[in-house]
């Protein structure tokens, strides 16, 4: 059975939600190249960070997790998307291919992630000590599952070796030669600027020295205000079963269903991403929590608000449109799932 493409109006919509997916160091490394009825998303090489990141694995996370907002913004919208990572060998850097595989009414599970999107924001702000409750957890590692991930809950002693690792990676990456001259990259330019991180997106730095905060501050002419955080923080480590291209998107993806997830239920977010920059602590790390492939550690807690991030302007991300007509509904891609 043959499903109407959506309208441009309605793709130009979603691409313009999934921007407002998170990355590292809001470098927001994709472009969109809309055609009639799909969505090609691209990995944009420029953006990604050569002394952070080598690999490019953290790039594939940052674009997988726009994957999954652009897959939830054309649910909310009542189409299913099909989705085909990499379509074409001949274009290395063409990640993923999103059509309209049938229609179907949104769900209220569905509508609950895409009304999160907005508000889902990176929290660097100390949390309160009021503890996440057993079924929201519950609820953070199915929607990890979902995407084909692994969510843990690290108990206290497991959570005091991650901290250690993570403390121990992010001392290692500060002395790495051109860090300092990346971290000034993201975080220079002043108010006008529309990606990076600002200062007031950055929150103080730990007083108590007990979570690796990004030193942010590394980058700036002042210093930034410190300030003590949780003692008892709640750390979830995100893995997947293999280390492949696919499995970092698939984390990416998986990330993001988890934030929206915390958001939702009204819990603040953090990322702590030194622990798997590195090959020596991530392989401490799979080892501390029992994982074949950590990708990323989470913080969850009850957060200040904050506010977004900046985002560049829509028509700077997009690819100009044309390439071959999208595949009928029924061929449209390797993979359907679902934001349910």
């Amino acid at each position: 059975m043959t499903v109407a493409a959506p309208s441009r109006t309605v793709l130009m919509d979603a691409v313009r939600t999934a921007v407002l997916a998170p990355s590292l160091h809001n470098s927001q490394p994709w472009r969109f190249r809309v055609g009639r009825g799909r969505v090609d998303v691209h990995a944009d090489q420029s953006r990604r960070l050569a002394v952070l990141d080598p690999s490019g694995r953290e790039m594939m996370i940052s674009v997988g997790a726009a994957v999954f907002t652009l897959r939830v913004a054309l649910r909310r919208h009542g189409f299913v998307p099909g989705l085909e990572l990499f379509p074409d060998a001949g274009e290395p850097d063409l990640v993923a291919r999103l059509t309209a595989a049938r229609f179907a009414v949104p769900t209220p599970a569905a509508e609950l992630l895409a009304e999160a999107i907005p508000h889902r924001h990176t929290n660097r702000w100390p949390f309160g000590p009021r503890p996440v409750p057993a079924a929201a957890l519950g609820e953070l590692a199915d929607a990890a599952r979902r995407e084909g991930a692994f969510l843990s809950v690290a108990g206290p002693d497991t959570t005091s070796a991650v901290l250690e690792l993570a403390r121990t990676a992010d001392l290692e990456l500060r002395g790495r030669p051109g860090y300092r001259a990346e971290l000034g990259r993201w975080t220079a330019g002043g108010a006008k600027r529309r990606d990076g991180v600002p200062v007031r997106a950055m929150g103080p730095t730990d007083r108590l020295r007990t979570l690796p905060v990004r030193h942010f501050a590394e980058a700036l002419a002042f210093p930034l205000p410190s300030a003590p955080f949780e003692s008892d923080p709640a750390i979830l480590v995100l893995a997947t079963a293999g280390d492949t291209v696919f499995d970092h998107l698939r984390a990416g993806q998986a990330l993001q269903r988890v934030l929206l997830t915390a958001t939702s239920l009204g819990l603040a977010t953090g990322l702590i991403s030194q622990p798997a920059e590195l090959a020596a602590t991530r392989a401490r790390l799979a080892d501390a929590v029992s994982s074949a492939w950590p990708q990323i550690v989470l913080r969850v807690g009850d957060g200040r608000p904050v506010r977004s991030t900046p985002r560049r302007p829509l028509e700077e991300t997009l690819l100009p449109s044309g390439g071959p007509a999208a595949a009928p509904a029924a061929r449209a891609g390797r993979s359907r799932w679902s934001p349910r």
